[in-house]
């Protein structure tokens, strides 16, 4: 009988191996769709950026200057809002210069001048608001795009149609559509290889609960055929057999799952919006790869469990007091913690070192978990009051190893929920900022040759809605100090405009600062006579009036401490500002008026808000946040998990001790209190560390992308206090698998 056909007739005949192997094949499951799931991001990521490639402007390129021909297109792309929905607006205008150009897929042919092509959630948006909310701004209708040329289903997109005379300066000539490959989302590629450490782990640690299920009986049975005379060889390919029938029926069905897994990824958003089926699609020889790794991983930590019994049979099967735990285990999570904080303190910190970094802390909490287990048993063995105490305490401080086992998912789980919550709030901390207008000002830049058009055109189709706000044009000069082009010179730029504007328009508290005559107001003390005025910050200029007025306005936003205001009278003869914005004041009712007024004035310009700067910012940590919660649902409910099976586990293991001790008297409560604290006492101490490395965690990945000092919340105790509560909600199968052993004849053992 070969090693297989010993491991099917083992499965066949003891039904606590079949379970053991059924949930082992349930984690291998999981764990193998999981790993598949966040593998497939980065690419699902690269695949909507590719369709929508051709929407953005920095993909595009022209070679016309060297050819000495004109380009065939002229390139313009913004984004456009209809309420808070962001809509992408590609301007483009055919030069009349080049033979038919390759369009990219879903775009049926290009619009000509006054016309355009929009996406089928756009045009029905047009269809349900009225003309002046959103129509005007498109022109006519005549196609529609495929969703080949969207990011996602539910994007707003519009290409619209201009002669080259219209077009703006700043529109960019280029030779045709890009062709070149779209990159990954970096945030999301970092939060999937964060995935896979803190969600593979915690899934290999319910299989490896799972397979503790009949680890006693499995060691006695292989110490039995070792005595018997199997050789080592033999006696592993028996555990390998077993281990490999449950993984690999386990990798299968993960593959299995792992579509439906992904179809419901679909409908999380990220970016805006959802997905299409065909982005979350792997490679076959990843999917390979994948399916045969977490096998081979759980077959090897099969395989070394059963290290003792190849080298001493005799000593396993008569269960003799184990070694004592080495004080080196202590050192694990310093030196890991060493070798992140190197990786994150690069000048171009590496990604697979950071993530290396980072895997090497998740590890290291399996070798210092035990010897922690081990320390919280030998404290209750020496201080205890009641029986149940002192059970604990010599169960954890015995066999530390099978003990932690228990507590090792609820610590991962602590561990990136305390990383999760150091992240979260300082990203949310980082929110705000944006143009120094008020949030219901909508702005858009131009220059000196077409800013007072743009708002002479503006105001005449407010007019023609019917809208008494007036749009006018604020130009920006720059007051010097020091020598120019030298260090000494120390620039501040300035809006030219006249204090009454600056109060209904600007985010400064302005309004009662306001006084008779030309001024300068500002939040600090200037002296005039110090400063030139630039109309650029590399050209020269003229001084100012020694004799302006300067009058100092309250302490308003942070981010507009910086703000000065000068009257048009005071700029000196010959200055004309370079930069202007055309700026109009709107409210709840008008603001989608106002805006298909600026836009129509201004095309191939972004018409901005500071409004929708923040909406932005929002819809972004609303996307951390939904990928945070779901990752940390996804943990709790693996260390539950884990935790639940270790415990009924660790019952099976010991049900001859458990057996006697009930037959000797001692009631189910007192053990099932034992078995609590067994879970309990470990966990509160290794989740506060855990704690505490997350913490650190988050604070070296937050350093990645922004060099402030991270926002510390109360919220960090949360992940401590609902991990004990995990650990005592597992632990509480101890109760009913504790009456099944006093239901069963002892002689079954």
């Amino acid at each position: 009988m070969n090693s297989f056909q010993l491991a099917m007739r083992v499965l066949r005949v003891d039904r606590r191996t079949r379970t053991s192997a059924i949930l082992t094949a349930v984690g291998v499951a999981v764990a193998t769709s999981l790993v598949l799931l966040l593998a497939s991001l980065p690419g699902a990521t690269q695949a909507r950026s590719q369709r929508a490639i051709w929407q953005d402007i920095g993909s595009y390129y022209s070679q016309s200057g060297e050819s000495q021909r004109p380009a065939p297109l002229l390139m313009a792309s913004n984004k456009d809002y209809s309420g808070d929905r962001e809509i992408i607006r590609v301007d483009i205008a055919l030069t009349g210069t080049a033979p038919m150009l390759s369009l990219p897929p879903g775009i049926p042919r290009l619009p000509g001048p006054g016309e355009s092509i929009v996406s089928p959630e756009l045009g029905k948006l047009i269809q349900s608001a009225p003309q002046a909310q959103l129509g005007d701004r498109f022109g006519k209708l005549v196609d529609a795009l495929g969703p080949e040329s969207l990011m996602y289903p539910e994007q707003l997109v519009a290409v619209v149609g201009h002669t080259p005379e219209t077009m703006p300066q700043t529109a960019l000539a280029a030779d045709g559509f890009p062709n070149k490959q779209a990159k990954p989302d970096p945030m999301l590629e970092l939060l999937a290889w964060v995935g896979v450490i803190v969600l593979l782990v915690p899934s290999l640690v319910l299989v490896a609960s799972s397979a503790r299920l009949t680890a006693a009986r499995r060691e006695l049975r292989m110490a039995a055929l070792r005595l018997a005379g199997a050789t080592p060889g033999q006696v592993t390919k028996i555990v390998a057999a077993e281990t490999a029938l449950s993984a690999t029926v386990g990798a299968l069905l993960g593959i299995l799952v792992a579509p439906a897994l992904q179809g419901l990824s679909t409908f999380v958003p990220w970016a805006g919006g959802t997905w299409l089926a065909s982005d979350f699609s792997l490679s076959v020889g990843s999917t390979i790869a994948v399916a045969i790794a977490i096998p081979l991983l759980v077959v090897l930590a099969g395989v070394l469990g059963i290290r003792r019994v190849l080298k001493t049979p005799l000593f396993a099967a008569s269960a003799h007091a184990r070694k004592p735990l080495h004080w080196w285990r202590l050192l694990a999570v310093p030196v890991a913690g060493a070798f992140f904080l190197f990786a994150i303190t690069q000048d171009n910190a590496s990604l697979p070192m950071v993530m290396l970094g980072l895997f090497l802390l998740v590890g290291s909490a399996a070798i210092i978990g035990p010897w922690v287990t081990s320390a919280v048993g030998g404290t209750f063995v020496r201080i205890w009051r009641k029986p149940a105490s002192l059970l604990a305490g010599r169960r954890l401080r015995d066999d530390p190893k099978s003990a932690y086992r228990a507590t090792a998912g609820v610590v991962l789980a602590v561990f990136t929920g305390s990383m999760a919550l150091t992240l979260l709030p300082s990203f949310e901390s980082m929110a705000g900022g944006g143009r120094t207008f008020k949030d219901n000002v909508l702005y858009a830049q131009s220059d000196a040759t077409q800013a007072r058009q743009v708002a002479d055109r503006t105001n005449a189709s407010l007019a023609r809605y019917g809208i008494t706000e007036k749009a006018v044009s604020v130009g920006q000069v720059y007051l010097s100090t020091g020598e120019p082009g030298t260090r000494s010179q120390n620039l501040s730029r300035a809006f030219v405009m006249t204090c009454e504007d600056a109060s209904k328009l600007l985010r400064v508290n302005i309004g009662g600062s306001c006084r008779p005559g030309p001024a300068i107001y500002s939040r600090y003390a200037i002296n005039p006579a110090e400063y030139r005025v630039l109309s650029e910050y590399d050209k020269a200029g003229p001084q100012l009036d020694p004799k302006a007025p300067v009058h100092l306005f309250p302490q308003g936003d942070e981010d507009t401490s910086s703000t000065i205001v000068i009257d048009p009278a005071l700029v000196p003869a010959g200055v004309t500002p370079e930069r202007f914005d055309v700026i109009v004041p709107t409210t709840r009712d008008n603001g989608e008026v106002v805006r298909t007024a600026l836009v129509g004035a201004a095309p191939g310009q972004e018409v901005g808000s500071r409004g929708l700067h923040l909406i932005g910012q929002q819809q972004e940590l609303g996307d951390l946040r939904r990928v945070t919660v779901i990752g940390l649902i996804a943990a709790g409910v693996l260390a539950g998990c884990s935790a639940a099976v270790a415990t009924a586990g660790s019952v099976m293991d010991r049900r001859r001790t458990f057996g006697a001790l009930i037959a000797a008297g001692t009631p189910v409560r007192v053990l099932a209190r034992a078995l609590r604290m067994e879970a309990a006492l470990p966990a509160m101490v290794a989740t506060i560390g855990a704690g505490v490395v997350g913490i650190g965690v988050g604070m070296g990945l937050y350093s990645l992308v922004e060099k402030e000092s991270v926002v510390l919340s109360p919220w960090l105790l949360a992940p401590v206090v609902l991990g004990i509560g995990v650990a005592l909600l597992g632990a509480s199968v101890s109760t009913p698998a504790l009456k099944r052993v006093q239901s069963e004849p002892l002689a079954d053992e």
